[in-house]
């Protein structure tokens, strides 16, 4: 297998024709949140946890799920920033991705690389915010460059959803990254989902797996490493097709 999964990969996965294109660096998300200073959150922290939130009359509304991480600082090489020993943020190419079943059995994948956003209001009612470039996106909400919105009244045509992260350039070990996932539930105290375990050698992380109990929703903290796509699908039995590949 390649290094990485290749655009062909998410296409053979979710059966799409969009045009691949590639993407940028992005720095890193803003709103990273220590489980050290912060009573106005609650954080999902140790691998297995889990948490309840209970069906809301009406359906649930939006429900958000964002990405940060911290992006590890490096020397300016430039000729000033060595004369005034100056740091910049090391860039790093971390990607939110999901996979999804619906609860009639449709499966597939969601991931900015090939710009597979998904759709609010038509199935899978799951929509990606887009791939932040930059990490200084004018139109992120809360300090979240990349994000999840589910369509939380229709919560009860989901049945379940893998959140989980890969780095496909720019950082070498998951330590210097110390992503973290935000899951939003309206009427909800934020939860934080956070990894205090790394592999650095693998390049998939999957981070949180919530699925559909009786029209609410348990999710559990997951901290589980995997070489690529594949792997990761097969452990959690969505049964994609997907090829080896490169990324350009």
């Amino acid at each position: 297998m390649g290094k990485y999964d290749s655009r062909q990969a998410i296409e053979d996965a979710t059966r799409s024709r969009a045009e691949f294109s590639g993407h940028g660096r992005a720095k890193g998300a803003k709103g990273y949140v220590s489980d050290t200073d912060d009573s106005s959150v609650d954080f999902l922290g140790t691998t297995g946890e889990t948490t309840i939130f209970q069906p809301q009359e009406g359906g649930f509304g939006r429900i958000r799920i964002g990405a940060a991480w911290q992006p590890k600082r490096k020397p300016d090489e430039s000729f000033f920033g060595k004369l005034l020993k100056r740091e910049t943020d090391q860039f790093i190419d971390l990607d939110l991705a999901c996979m999804y079943e619906l609860a009639d059995g449709t499966k597939g994948a969601l991931q900015g690389f090939g710009n597979l956003f998904g759709k609010y209001d038509e199935a899978p009612y799951i929509k990606l915010s887009g791939d932040d470039r930059t990490g200084e996106d004018d139109d992120d909400i809360d300090g979240l460059d990349e994000f999840f919105l589910i369509n939380g009244e229709k919560w009860p045509e989901i049945k379940r959803l893998l959140i989980y992260l890969y780095i496909y350039d720019g950082a070498a070990h998951w330590a210097e990254v110390a992503p973290q996932i935000r899951v939003e539930v309206p009427n909800e105290k934020p939860m934080i989902v956070t990894l205090h375990t790394y592999k650095s050698e693998l390049c998939v992380c999957a981070v949180a797996h919530l699925e559909n109990v009786r029209n609410g929703i348990k999710m559990t903290n997951i901290t589980e490493y995997y070489p690529g796509h594949p792997s990761l699908d097969r452990a959690f039995g969505f049964g994609l097709e997907w090829e080896d590949g490169t990324k350009d």
